[in-house]
């Protein structure tokens, strides 16, 4: 199993408190991560604040720019994955975005990874683009298309209904000969991008038992479709972790916690199907022990990372303390590649 850190380009006034990380510490956390044996960063990427974030705090959170971000960590790091979770698609025109992930694997060597999906809130896209309606996941779909073919072909076209360009020359093309695309997002449309489009699929809070249906469903759908899944398709699970030496400490740390209060507000929206009172079953809440038993079924279910796994911490300082910890007694003993 490899394991990967949610890093916070945009996590601020969400899973954590404003403020929580000036942009040093993001920096660091991203370093510390590579020296205690995590495989992977993962990134979010936000570009305003969300209403009801306005309303919780009277300061503005910091959202940094991922691929910046990756990319100043690329210089500061030798081994660890670089990866996005998510890059919201219809921030972005698809050529840029080619263009932004191409550079980061040349950058770092081959180590990107993106991650991608329609964004969590669609105030955000509508804040950028006032009045201008679209099928987001209609377009999830094309832009992941126009991106395989910008990142392969000398002379890439795409016409689509809600993306489009003619005759691009995108130059140099990543280090990586098929750059993973993840879809990211538990709703059936995920699973179909994944399945007729993608490299992996990247979901959060799922059960064991959720990944291995999801997975399956994929399987299914590409299969129906006439695609072989692409070798090293990915299935990287988002998760909260809180490991304690016993459950009462490790659930009296993740309900004090901001990232418990985010968790509990995507009830309704973003994890509308998952229920509040499971989230023990969705993440990795408890004792090294039980946390290890969780991770083991995790792998039986077909998980190849545990990604952009963000801590229940409010500061800087706790979230390193936790890393710390779950290095020690998860990482030293459980980590390594899948396949």
């Amino acid at each position: 199993m490899r394991f990967g850190l949610g890093v916070p380009t945009g996590t601020e006034g969400l899973m954590y408190p404003v403020p929580y990380a000036d942009v040093d510490e993001a920096v660091e956390l991203a370093v510390q991560a590579e020296s205690l044996g995590f495989d992977s960063i993962w990134g979010n990427d936000h570009v305003t604040t969300q209403a009801y974030v306005r309303e919780e705090f009277d300061v503005p959170p910091r959202y940094y720019d991922p691929f910046s971000y990756l990319s100043y960590v690329a210089a500061l790091t030798t081994r660890i994955r670089l990866a996005t979770a998510i890059m919201v698609l219809p921030f972005r025109n698809p050529v840029v975005a080619a263009k932004q992930a191409a550079t980061l694997d040349r950058l770092s060597g081959g180590r990107a990874v993106l991650g991608v999906g329609i964004g969590a809130y669609r105030e955000e896209f509508e804040a950028m683009n006032p009045g201008h309606r679209i099928n987001r996941g209609e377009h999830a779909a094309e832009a992941i298309q126009a991106l395989n073919a910008l990142f392969t072909e000398r002379r890439a076209s795409f016409r689509g209904r809600w993306v489009a360009f003619e005759d691009v020359e995108s130059y140099p093309k990543p280090v990586q000969p098929a750059l993973p695309i993840l879809s990211g997002g538990n709703a059936p449309g995920s699973r179909t991008r994944a399945a007729l489009y993608g490299g992996g699929w990247l979901p959060a809070c799922l059960t064991p038992e959720e990944v291995a249906a999801g997975l399956g469903d994929i399987r299914a759908q590409a299969e129906a479709a006439g695609r072989e899944l692409p070798g090293g398709f990915e299935v990287a699970l988002q998760v909260a972790v809180c490991v304690a030496p016993t459950h009462e400490e490790a659930w009296r740390r993740f309900r004090s916690s901001q990232l418990h209060n985010h968790l509990v507000s995507l009830s309704g929206t973003t994890l509308k199907d998952q229920g509040v009172a499971d989230l023990a079953r969705r993440n990795l809440i408890g004792t090294p022990d039980s946390v290890a038993e969780q991770v083991a079924a995790y792998r039986e279910a077909g998980v190849d990372t545990l990604a952009g796994l963000l801590f229940a911490a409010n500061t800087v300082e706790e979230t390193l303390a936790g890393m710390h910890e779950f290095s020690e007694t998860i990482i030293a003993k459980h980590g390594g590649a899948q396949r």
